[in-house]
């Protein structure tokens, strides 16, 4: 069978026997009802596992409302003005209202940044603000040994309120829910004691219940208090599709069981070979972002066999400190011991890579310099079908393959790990 595979702008097509080829993993097909903000609206009026936000929040309370980061597709523009007029509609203030962007280990946005994020509504009507690191309030301590030090501004408010949107997470499990308070508005050390636990195995994408980084962030959040969260599910265009809003735990929940209908890709068994592409550009422009691809590959290789990871990288690695970690690192496993010692955003991807490298080789389909893969510790390739007959002849005959065209988005599961 002919297959044809994204890298960049340009498509390369490959040729697997049938009879290797047990599947091609793309999104599901969904019905989809409302859209956009209209969607977001339902949600606010069928809040699950609380009242409506008018009937929770009084005249005269301080409302914090955490969104993500410049960094993240949240469209909390669209999502702000329905939130907004819940809370107006219960008598609450413009000026009571705090809008705080959750940045935790990222850069601090420009003006410009904050209005785009936040809608002409309310940049005009309430106070948008980025975290401050340097003003925050110690809550308590996990019982993990997390410390819980969260922005004044969200600790200290009478009503918290999270948004976000909800996507697979390669360690947390899921975004969205808890995650807007810690990492979202947590300190560096904050962060660093709880993303280390990223090595352990049960640790990974659509888990949910018994991972250790999951857990940990929603006990810090239940010690802070969320007293309501408003997440979305967006399509491979950005656009809402479904709205969920409630209690930040029941919630969030319903809306991975919906994430896992449209992304989630029920496997009988794992493959020898996976081809995998990030869906070429703008998502591959550089290893930092391919890696997204790869880290839901992983879960479709057997132990030993091989991931071909397609992606033009063409801006080059992506990240600096990133690019830092892979390329001075004498093994994989040395990534692995330094990210649980010290957790750096960046390092914490290239010790993501090391951990697919434990289980299974990595051919790179790239634009990137031979010389420079190798040193990542990946065999580099410039076509799929050269990448692929070299893990054929290095898997031997009868070697099974799975293919995933938008790696980025689709979660392959065999059932060994429960959420």
């Amino acid at each position: 069978m002919e297959l044809s595979l994204k890298i960049g702008e340009r498509t390369q097509t490959v040729e697997v026997p049938d009879a290797s080829l047990l599947g091609v993993l793309e999104p599901n097909d969904v019905p989809v009802g409302l859209t956009g903000q209209a969607e977001v609206r339902r949600a606010l009026a069928e809040p699950i596992g609380t009242p409506r936000l008018r009937q929770i929040v009084q005249p005269g309370e301080k409302v914090a409302i955490v969104t993500s980061d410049i960094t993240r597709p949240m469209p909390t523009w669209v999502v702000l003005p329905p939130v907004l007029e819940e809370l107006y509609d219960a008598g609450v203030r413009p000026e009571d209202i705090t809008l705080v962007f959750a940045l935790g280990s990222h850069r601090t946005h420009t003006p410009e940044e904050q209005r785009h994020l936040a809608g002409e509504r309310a940049w005009r009507e309430i106070r948008c603000v980025d975290l401050d690191i340097s003003d925050c309030v110690h809550v308590g301590t996990t019982s993990r040994g997390t410390p819980v030090d969260i922005d004044r501004r969200v600790a200290q408010a009478d009503r918290r309120i999270c948004l976000g949107n909800i996507e697979y997470h390669y360690f947390a499990g899921y975004s969205g829910g808890a995650k807007a308070i810690m990492p979202g508005v947590s300190t560096r050390d904050a962060i660093q004691a709880n993303h280390c636990r990223m090595v352990e195995p049960t640790a990974c994408a659509g888990k949910l219940t018994g991972n250790p980084v999951r857990e940990d962030i929603e006990e810090a959040a239940a010690m802070v208090g969320v007293d309501f969260i408003v997440n979305v599910v967006l399509d491979a265009h950005k656009e809402i599709i479904r709205a969920v809003a409630g209690d930040v735990t029941k919630a969030h929940r319903a809306g991975c069981a919906f994430l896992d209908t449209l992304y989630r890709k029920e496997l009988p068994q794992r493959a020898d070979i996976v081809l995998v592409s990030q869906g070429g550009a703008p998502k591959d422009l550089n290893l930092y972002q391919t890696q997204k691809a790869l880290d839901n590959a992983k879960h479709a290789v057997k132990p030993g066999g091989v991931v071909v990871l397609i992606g033009s990288c063409r801006e080059g690695l992506g990240e600096k400190v990133f690019e830092e970690w892979l390329t001075q690192a004498p093994t994989p496993r040395s990534l692995i011991d330094r990210i649980q010692k010290e957790f750096r955003l960046g390092g914490h991807k290239a010790a993501a890579i090391a951990l697919v490298l434990e289980q299974a080789d990595i051919y790179l389909v790239s634009d990137l310099n031979d010389d420079l893969v190798r040193s990542l510790f990946m065999t580099p390739f410039h076509t799929v079908q050269e990448a692929y007959d070299a893990a054929a002849k290095r898997c031997g005959s009868g070697a099974t393959v799975l293919v995933m065209p938008y790696g980025g988005s689709t979660l392959p599961w065999t059932g060994d790990l429960e959420t």
